[in-house]
């Protein structure tokens, strides 16, 4: 066989190579978060939903967007969900996640603002205005709302980061997820394609740098009120 072409196959044989490591590390950070949430999260309006559902100390709601200063289709079907976890007596309090990081711009007070329109009290609501993305809310959950026990609700393309990132930052964390394919198909799509990145910026967060939330404190103290009421769950 001529050198060359014994040479062209070892270049092939490699670059053959190359592409599956890198193919593996690429998916590496999807399937952890799949894996490590796989018994901790469960599609909402499936049969026998609800009882799957662990109680908790509350529901973490994690911002989506909003139109118009009104939330997008997406947060609202997670508010939606919150709201029932609630009145199922799944959770006693609803910690609201979102960016808030202009004047102009208040997802948590949005957030709440529907749900006060949807009859929910407003002494069961907590506002995290630093929510900037995922690992930020999770880690604020825990370090500055003291929470221990959270159902983190958010659509199911996002449900596995989400519930991983939450229980790396520490929290007992199972999470409920919105299958919003069935409405918003084009929109659905492209957040599932942009997690396929974010999930590789999660790990990177979580387990390689454990990076600080871009506000870290001051200790805040009306999830604990909330939670220190009779007959809260894990009061």
């Amino acid at each position: 066989m001529p050198r060359f072409v014994r040479s062209s196959r070892r270049a092939l044989r490699r670059s053959f190579q190359a592409l599956m490591l890198v193919s593996v590390l690429a998916l590496a950070p999807m399937t952890w978060a799949w894996l490590d949430s796989s018994d901790h999260r469960v599609v909402a309006d499936t049969d026998g939903w609800l009882g799957r559902v662990p109680s908790s100390q509350a529901a973490l709601v994690l911002g989506a967007g909003l139109f118009g200063g009104r939330p997008s289709p997406m947060l609202a079907r997670r508010l939606d969900i919150a709201a029932q976890l609630y009145r199922e007596g799944k959770v006693r309090a609803l910690l609201l996640s979102g960016d808030n990081s202009r004047k102009d711009y208040d997802e948590p007070t949005a957030m709440r603002d529907y749900l006060l329109a949807k009859g929910v009290p407003g002494g069961v609501m907590v506002l995290d205005y630093a929510g900037f993305d995922t690992w930020d809310s999770c880690v604020r959950a825990r370090r500055v709302f003291g929470a221990q026990r959270l159902t983190v609700v958010t659509q199911v393309f996002h449900l596995p980061r989400a519930v991983s990132l939450c229980r790396t930052a520490g929290l007992d964390a199972f999470g409920v997820g919105d299958d919003s394919t069935k409405q918003w198909a084009v929109t659905t799509y492209a957040s599932a394609t942009r997690e396929f990145f974010a999930t590789g910026k999660a790990v990177a967060d979580a387990l390689v740098l454990n990076s600080e939330p871009v506000y870290p404190g001051p200790v805040e103290t009306s999830l604990r009120r909330i939670l220190a009421q009779p007959g809260a769950p894990g009061a």
